[in-house]
């Protein structure tokens, strides 16, 4: 694997109930690349994102994220990784500034960087002392990828980012993104919001049937 190359997978296959989710994915990723998923409900974008964050395995072929063998270990990897699922991976009970602020102590970001994220989402003032159990589904998500934000990590896996965010939400959203690449993260994009996505995109990659059908 080349010293830039943040992915690397060859012939990988992952198993989702019994279905081969992953069918022999070949794929490559370098440094600093926002790379776009498309494909049809179903190509195994969602999974690829989990397999390159530790949460899938690998049962058969290479797959190399940050120079960790996945198939050997899956767990090391995931400090360094940052997911925005369609779930949202947040505390309920907690409010909207216990969720940042737990992230942020975990990865040792200032308060400053913490104040940020929550203004850039728009999440600060009162609305920090919801409880996330409280909140829209685009508060959530807002409050999500302000935790994301706060993460600092070096890969950024992202499933569907604009989803249930107005169009203010959603060009923020695309600032960080390019402000994170530009910062030395790499991010991937699975998303259907093709125009929008593209336009963020240095590559695009489609996904059919568990396989990379094009590279561009």
């Amino acid at each position: 694997m080349g010293n830039d190359s943040v992915i690397n997978f060859v012939d990988a296959v992952a198993v989702y109930n019994g279905y081969p989710a992953l069918a022999g994915v070949t794929l490559r990723v370098e440094r600093n690349e926002i790379v776009l998923l498309q494909g049809p409900n179903g190509a195994g974008k969602s999974t690829l994102l989990r397999a390159c964050a530790g949460l899938m395995p690998v049962i058969r072929g290479t797959a190399n994220v940050l120079g960790y063998d996945l198939t050997v270990d899956r767990e090391s990897v995931r400090e360094r990784v940052g997911l925005l699922g369609h779930q949202n991976g947040l505390f309920g009970e907690l409010t909207i500034a216990e969720n940042v602020s737990f992230w942020s102590t975990v990865v040792g970001a200032s308060t400053e960087e913490r104040i940020s994220a929550m203004e850039r989402m728009a999440i600060d003032g009162k609305l920090a002392g919801r409880r996330v159990s409280e909140l829209s589904a685009g508060q959530k998500r807002r409050c999500a990828l302000a935790c994301l934000v706060v993460r600092r990590a070096e890969l950024w896996l992202l499933d569907e980012p604009h989803a249930g965010l107005d169009a203010k939400g959603r060009d923020e959203i695309d600032r960080i993104v390019k402000e994170a690449a530009a910062s030395g993260a790499t991010i991937v994009v699975a998303s259907h919001e093709i125009e929008r996505a593209q336009q963020l995109a240095t590559r695009t990659i489609s996904l059919v049937a568990g396989q990379v059908r094009d590279s561009q």
